[in-house]
């Protein structure tokens, strides 16, 4: 399985082709600057991997929740190059992406959502793979839902940003990792097995998963 996978969610541009569990990956910060650097990020990758575009079995893309400008990169970019060599596409909650790369069994993703609010949800590891524990949400840290049980990490970049996000959840956590973020290698893993079972959809069906709508606060708002 060859798979190219995109994810500019957050600050990072996160590009990677992978090929059955083998990984290249080029991530560099872009800021706001995603759309200026994914297209040499992906050339690079594949030239890395010593692979054209027409040669992969699918695109799978993070489709969020994260930085509204930023998926809409994403999803434009998977549409185009995925139309142009006529592949399957695949999205993949980012939030699951970071479950997946933080090295726990049982995970509290929290991504900063701006305004005061994050996105958060829960995951665990079972022998089937990963399973959700309770909805994704979108809210301020001292609202975050409470999963069942301890044991519970937590990572993040909500973790960072907001003190009370850890006061919060501090009667299930056991530790919190505040670097981890969504990354392309994690998105092609979990997309793999969909692709395999054949179940990549058209290049249309690249959309973002936004969680909210309200993009920023009013001037009232702030004040």
């Amino acid at each position: 399985m060859k798979l190219l996978a995109l994810d500019t969610s957050t600050e990072w541009c996160s590009v990677a082709v992978w090929i059955d569990g083998a990984v290249h990956q080029r991530e560099p910060g872009a800021g706001a600057r995603h759309a200026e650097v994914i297209f040499d990020l992906v050339d690079q990758v594949l030239s890395d991997a010593g692979l054209s575009l027409v040669s992969l079995d699918g695109i799978a893309f993070g489709h969020g929740p994260g930085s509204f400008t930023g998926l809409r990169v994403a999803c434009a970019v998977t549409q185009g190059l995925a139309l142009g060599a006529g592949l399957p596409v695949q999205g993949v909650g980012t939030l699951h992406a970071m479950a997946a790369d933080c090295g726990a069994e049982r995970v509290i993703t929290c991504l900063d959502a701006r305004m005061q609010e994050v996105y958060a949800a829960a995951f665990e590891r079972t022998p089937q793979g990963w399973t959700a524990a309770g909805d994704t949400v979108v809210c301020s840290p001292s609202a975050v839902p409470l999963p069942p049980g301890d044991g519970w990490t937590g990572c993040g970049s909500g973790f960072a940003a907001y003190a009370a996000l850890s006061d919060r959840l501090a009667p299930v956590l056991q530790t919190v990792r505040q670097d981890v973020r969504p990354r392309a290698a994690q998105i092609a893993g979990l997309a793999a097995p969909a692709f395999a079972r054949g179940e990549g959809m058209p290049p249309e069906a690249a959309v973002p998963v936004y969680i909210r709508n309200k993009v920023a606060l009013t001037v009232a708002e702030r004040a």
